[in-house]
């Protein structure tokens, strides 16, 4: 059978070509990372019906089952049904048939620290907006990679993404409840960027230098510090591994709102279908900014977009990374 397999049409069902003949592996999304203990059930039940019983946890947070003959494919499509309806659905994503299985790939599983569930550090809830990218996105056959990080630890390595979203808060300071102890100075100075300064026994924060991160928020004994209601977001692009040119992602946008980033990320889509080559059999949306240039993406993507007041957007781009290891300081040993 295998001889005879389509492998873009394979593939583009989540179906991977392994190096095992006659076999397979199919991916199984989790939109943020978060599922239920009845999610594990039914996919270690498919992993013991179809394949051998092992799993795999990918980098993305997502599960890939291997060791699935060729054959057996409609039949793992119809039990991913529970999986598409439990995981996918309610996020509002639009699957016509789910019992064909999952209608695209390119489009990497949204990726997502735990967030406001219970870590102390996270300044929103990181799997609410997953689920909302995941029905702003998929299907789609770009291959794209997003993450959200619920704070600047940046715990999901949002530096390595395509769009690396870091969830920020806006720190508010009452005088009257600060009592100078300078915790707050203290663990901004040690831990974060030196934002915040005693200045006759008040504290006062260097907007250009306070990156968000809650950090005053969580030292201060009294109070003193609160994080102001709502979340703002730092947007940051283009970051990729692979062979060619692996580079950090870089901050694209600063302090902007939920609804700024949805509509960058959606004009996004846009973008890449005009200017993909198609020759390819898939281009990675790094190398096509590349192609374009910073300002033509930057104009592109934000279309039709009004910015928050507190909004801050990067006037030119560059990205560290190498081309080749002769790009650095090493040489060959003598």
């Amino acid at each position: 059978m295998s001889l005879d397999l389509n492998r873009k049409k394979v593939t583009k069902n989540a179906f991977r070509i392994t190096k095992m003949r006659n076999s397979t592996a199919v991916r199984i999304r989790v939109p943020g990372g978060h599922l239920g203990a009845e999610d594990m059930r039914i996919i270690a039940g498919i992993a013991e019906k179809f394949g051998d019983g092992s799993l795999h946890i990918t980098i993305r947070q997502g599960f890939e089952i291997p060791n699935i003959p060729f054959e057996r494919m409609p039949e793992v499509n119809a039990a991913l049904v529970p999986l598409i309806e439990r995981l996918e659905l309610p996020h509002g994503v639009k699957i016509e048939n789910p019992g064909s299985g999952y209608p695209a790939a390119g489009m990497r599983n949204i990726s997502a620290c735990v967030g406001a569930w219970f870590c102390p550090f996270a300044n929103g809830d990181t799997t609410a907006l997953a689920g909302k990218l995941e029905a702003l996105v998929y299907p789609n056959d770009f291959h794209t990679k997003i993450a959200v990080t619920g704070c600047p630890n940046d715990c999901i390595k949002a530096h390595m993404q395509d769009f690396g979203i870091i969830t920020i808060c806006r720190p508010e300071y009452d005088y009257g409840r600060c009592i100078g102890c300078e915790a707050c100075v203290k663990a901004c100075t040690q831990k974060v960027t030196g934002a915040l300064k005693m200045k006759d026994g008040k504290v006062v924060k260097d907007d250009r230098r306070c990156i968000g991160c809650g950090e005053c928020v969580l030292a201060c004994p009294t109070g003193a510090w609160t994080r102001s209601p709502g979340s703002l977001y730092r947007l940051l692009i283009m970051g990729r591994t692979g062979k060619k040119n692996p580079r950090l992602a870089m901050p694209f946008l600063d302090r902007v709102t939920e609804d700024v980033v949805l509509k960058v990320i959606r004009n996004t889509l846009d973008y890449v279908d005009r200017h993909i080559l198609r020759s390819l059999v898939k281009e990675h949306i790094g190398y096509i900014v590349d192609r374009t240039g910073y300002p033509v993406f930057r104009d592109a993507v934000l279309e039709g977009v009004t910015l928050n007041p507190e909004a801050r957007i990067a006037k030119t781009m560059s990205w560290p990374g190498y081309h080749t290891l002769d790009d650095g300081n090493l040489k060959e040993i003598e």
